[in-house]
């Protein structure tokens, strides 16, 4: 490297507190955070359209399988991911994954405009202060691990701890599918969700440690003729197959301001709870930047929290009884969202 580019290096490590790869991580997080934002509303406007004329996804059908828009909002999520896999190759995931704020705000503000599923002016309050928290984590954020070698991450992801959380959400995440989605997936937002959030901490780490082994072997060092590289690939692909067909069902049966904030909420702290296990991340910290981010983090739940107390908040409107009662179909002619279809005349348990 040039001298020149080496003293430009350390200039921005100082003056931002951050290394070049967690910058780099930085941009391709907010990248990420723009396209799957945007993916939501997308994919959600192909759902109603598909459901309008087939079995809808939240009653176990498929036929958003055949609806452009849902592909158009698919291919957008992948980018968005593929930027979100890129950032997790440079920066920890306690600092990629909180970023994921950003795109509930984008969400918010498109399903207020594009589906008409109101935003109170205290769903805007929560929407800054997702950027409030989001900034504050970004400044405190510890720097990436040091890898040489996808063997290392294996090691961290095959210690005791790590392993016995797995085992945990592997088995809360079959008592879910198995016991509670037959049940109360129509009723209940958070057995949907549930599901997507607990393999989706499993899915992090997968993309973080086959997001490493890529740029070792993009520099040279060849990880692919590693076997643990590919069993990271395999559980990476059978974790996202099983996000996207239950973040599918929780779009089509609840509210999309409900659903991004609470997805959000949970898949980011267990996110970062796996990410502490394995990868250890606070032992690169003091206990300010702990608090700090803690504090940061606790920002942004208060903000998710607004968004979704306030999703249906309109003049003269309790939002107690906006989620309480029933409510007429839209202009489509589309179910109303978060109704069970069995008995749509019934008031719903909250």
């Amino acid at each position: 490297m040039a001298p020149g580019a080496a003293s430009g290096r350390s200039w921005v490590e100082s003056y931002t507190g951050m290394s070049a790869d967690n910058i780099k991580g930085l941009i391709l997080a907010l990248s990420s955070s723009l396209f799957i934002g945007a993916s939501f509303i997308v994919k959600k406007k192909g759902l109603k359209k598909a459901g309008a004329s087939g079995v809808r996804a939240g009653s176990g059908g498929y036929s958003y399988l055949y609806e452009p828009l849902w592909w158009i909002g698919m291919i957008t999520m992948v980018v968005g991911e593929v930027a979100n896999f890129a950032a997790y190759a440079f920066a920890p995931a306690i600092l990629v994954t909180p970023l994921g704020a950003l795109s509930i705000i984008i969400s918010a503000a498109l399903a207020h405009i594009i589906l008409r599923e109101r935003l109170h002016i205290f769903g805007i309050l929560g929407c800054v202060l997702c950027v409030v928290g989001s900034t504050t984590i970004v400044l405190h954020a510890p720097q990436e691990r040091e890898i040489e070698s996808v063997k290392e991450v294996w090691d961290l992801a095959t210690e005791p701890a790590f392993l016995f959380y797995a085992a945990v959400v592997i088995a809360a995440v079959f008592v879910l599918i198995f016991h509670f989605v037959p049940h109360y997936g129509q009723t209940h937002i958070m057995v949907y969700i549930g599901v997507c959030s607990l393999v989706g901490s499993l899915s992090v780490m997968s993309v973080q440690a086959l997001g490493i082994a890529l740029k070792l072997t993009f520099s040279g060092m060849n990880q692919l003729i590693y076997p643990q590289t590919w069993a990271f690939t395999i559980v990476v692909a059978a974790c996202v197959i099983t996000q996207v067909n239950y973040l599918n069902k929780a779009l089509d049966t609840f509210n999309t301001a409900v659903v991004s904030p609470i997805y959000y909420v949970m898949f980011t702290s267990l996110t970062i709870l796996a990410s502490v296990i394995m990868f250890k991340d606070w032992d690169r910290q003091n206990p300010t930047q702990i608090v700090t981010e803690m504090c940061g983090f606790i920002t942004i739940l208060s903000g998710t929290f607004l968004l979704h107390k306030t999703k249906d908040m309109a003049d003269g409107h309790s939002p107690s009884l906006s989620v309480r009662l029933p409510k007429h179909a839209d202009e489509d002619g589309y179910p109303p969202e978060g109704i069970p279809l069995r008995r749509q005349d019934s008031v719903r348990s909250p």
